[in-house]
């Protein structure tokens, strides 16, 4: 599979991990859209939320028991933003379920 963040799960490629388990993988963005942004990844490939199934939806739940634990590990303290962008249209780059985590100041209102 030539899916980028499949790589770093991998460790083909390096990343600064921020939260590890059995089933998801958290890291730094590289181009941080905020002075906190992690990227919050299930290990199994899921292409995009239009790819949540009934059968693949656990992860999806654990992820989001996870962020708040990721979140405050990083040092947000004051709120954040979870986003996640699905297909091209949305600038979805890597078409590998991921959520972003945005925190560290305070977001503007305007959600695009």
């Amino acid at each position: 599979m030539n899916c980028l963040f499949c790589k770093i799960i991998a460790g083909e490629i390096p990343s600064k991990k921020a939260f590890e388990n059995e089933n998801i993988y958290a890291f730094y963005d590289i181009a941080p859209q905020a002075p906190v942004h992690i990227l919050v990844i299930p290990k199994a490939h899921i292409e995009s939320v239009d790819g949540i199934t009934a059968e693949n939806s656990a992860i999806v739940a654990e992820i989001f028991e996870n962020i708040p634990k990721i979140a405050k590990a990083a040092g947000i303290e004051n709120g954040y933003r979870v986003i996640s962008n699905c297909g091209d249209d949305a600038c979805q780059s890597v078409h590998h379920l991921h959520f972003h985590i945005l925190g560290g100041a305070k977001m503007s209102e305007r959600m695009a």
